[in-house]
């Protein structure tokens, strides 16, 4: 959250979306999918992804590929905007999008999608979205 997230329908078995992170604004808690692999491809900008204990850049041009099971999280620790391609694969993951998203025109909507209690709930609803959270 604190993310704009543009959703887009596919016809084959894996969702994809658009991000555009600003800068300083950190990803999702550290998480692994026990069913989804991941990937970003950076549009715009570079992100710094964490994946298991290891820091990696990724810049403009560049992918990153997240298999299941993989603890990871980012965070745009950029000057600019850092805009991004993310696919999951299979179909699924983009529920929790739908269910936890504020619309971006909506008025604060920066605000209202890094709220305490929608990330509260987020974090107790989580793993139904096959999204396990990894604290400390």
């Amino acid at each position: 959250m604190g993310h704009q997230i543009i959703l887009h329908e596919t016809s084959g078995d894996y969702d994809l979306m658009e991000g555009i992170s600003a800068p300083g604004v950190p990803g999702p808690p550290p998480h692994y999918h026990q069913g989804y692999h991941e990937l970003f491809m950076v549009i715009e900008g570079e992100m710094e992804f964490l994946i298991g204990d290891k820091a990696i850049t990724v810049k403009a041009g560049s992918s990153i590929d997240i298999p299941a099971n993989t603890l990871h999280t980012f965070k745009n620790a950029g000057n600019e905007n850092c805009r991004f391609m993310n696919v999951h694969s299979p179909k699924g993951f983009m529920s929790l999008f739908e269910t936890f998203g504020i619309d971006a025109k909506e008025e604060n909507a920066f605000e209202k999608s890094v709220a305490p209690q929608l990330l509260g709930n987020l974090a107790q609803q989580s793993a139904s979205y096959d999204m396990h959270i990894v604290m400390g």
